[in-house]
């Protein structure tokens, strides 16, 4: 069967804060790697909208020079600035790209959203059920697939040589972790490295590492947001690692407990130790099965996100042409809102007992 084509709109603009240091994080790498994989289905550019820069137009100068609609499509992502953008791009095709959950903000009918995460999904399934709604989960960049240091089933030793015994990334890690699991650890021999700051090949930290902890619900809770998607457990499952991870939001789509992953923080700090000790001395007791690891891979591939967006870029085409696509829409459906939903169910309680108590009442039944 041949492909969708993704006609109907020219272009894609994907829209950023800035690309300077102060808004490296990784939401701004998947939005660029979002426009990067993106062009290779249509033009694609980046703008921004707060910082200029020299390699990109600016969205208010897009905005005066050019009226709306348009034919590009627009692909937001920034969470709170989200309610803005769809704002100042009001009239325009634009499509949510959503990372994180629990923001807060309602989204307005016609809007599509295209979820990184199952955990997102059910979210934006529960808020804008008559939104268009799409999943499309992040991709691994290639080096992790092309270098990572997967052992295979024949090959399943190899992890017992690695140097580093346990890798931690200080950033989102929880106290717990920091304070008293990676102590505990070092007072036991083993050799713990906590990584903080830029490194320059990450895919070889990984693949010299034997045991990844992360462990970041409590991070996300104290934020009041959710774990987007976590890429890191994924990246190190990617290279070989025992993955010791918290299972909170996003990461239960990838992460499953006792298979592809374990749990951090599992009881007490005696339980963690002798697991991970255990998953150091032994790790091909505690990795994936080959063909589990490469069947999730396979998924957060690149060319499997190209296929999602291909096929999404031509539904949105299709409402686009049924007036479903954009803010300005009178036809387009909406769901009422919560307060609202309730009130309804309440005033239908109510006139239930009413009906129930009233022989009198004209459409009581028998």
């Amino acid at each position: 069967m041949a492909e969708p084509s993704p006609g109907g709109f020219n272009s894609i603009r994907v829209l950023v804060p800035g690309i300077g240091t102060r808004f490296r994080c990784g939401g701004l790498n998947v939005a660029l790697q979002t426009a990067r994989l993106l062009s290779t289905l249509l033009p694609t550019e980046v703008v921004t909208y707060r910082e200029r820069s020299e390699q990109h137009p600016f969205l208010n100068d897009l905005i005066r020079d050019e009226s709306a609609p348009g034919q590009a499509l627009w692909v937001v992502s920034w969470g709170f600035d989200v309610p803005r953008s769809l704002a100042r791009l009001r009239g325009r095709p634009v499509v949510y790209q959503a990372h994180s959950s629990g923001y807060g903000f309602v989204l307005p009918p016609g809007i599509p959203v295209v979820a990184v995460s199952r955990n997102t999904l059910g979210y934006w399934g529960d808020r804008a059920p008559r939104n268009p709604l799409f999943w499309v989960p992040n991709a691994l960049e290639p080096q992790w697939l092309e270098r990572g240091a997967r052992p295979s089933s024949s090959d399943r030793d190899a992890v017992t040589a690695r140097p580093i015994d346990v890798l931690v990334q200080k950033r989102k890690s929880s106290p717990y972790v920091l304070n008293q699991l990676v102590p505990a650890l070092k007072a036991q021999g083993l050799r713990v490295e906590v990584q903080n700051g830029w490194v320059e090949d990450l895919v070889d930290l990984f693949n010299r590492s034997k045991i990844y902890l992360y462990d970041s619900a409590e991070y996300w809770r104290g934020h009041g947001v959710s774990e987007g998607f976590g890429l890191p457990p994924l990246e190190a499952l990617a290279c070989g690692c025992v993955v010791f991870s918290s299972f909170n939001h996003a990461l239960a789509d990838t992460l499953t407990p006792g298979v592809t992953a374990h749990q951090i923080g599992q009881g007490t700090l005696e339980n963690d130790l002798v697991r991970i000790r255990s998953a150091v001395d032994c790790p091909d007791h505690w990795i994936p099965a080959a063909e589990t690891l490469d069947a999730l891979l396979a998924e957060s591939s690149e060319s499997s996100w190209c296929l999602r967006w291909s096929r999404i870029l031509a539904q949105l085409s299709d409402l686009r042409a049924h007036g479903a696509l954009g803010l300005t829409s009178d036809s387009v459906l909406s769901s009422p809102s919560t307060r609202r939903l309730r009130w309804l169910q309440r005033r239908d309680r109510l006139r239930a007992k009413v009906v129930n108590r009233l022989s009198g009442w004209p459409w009581r039944v028998g």
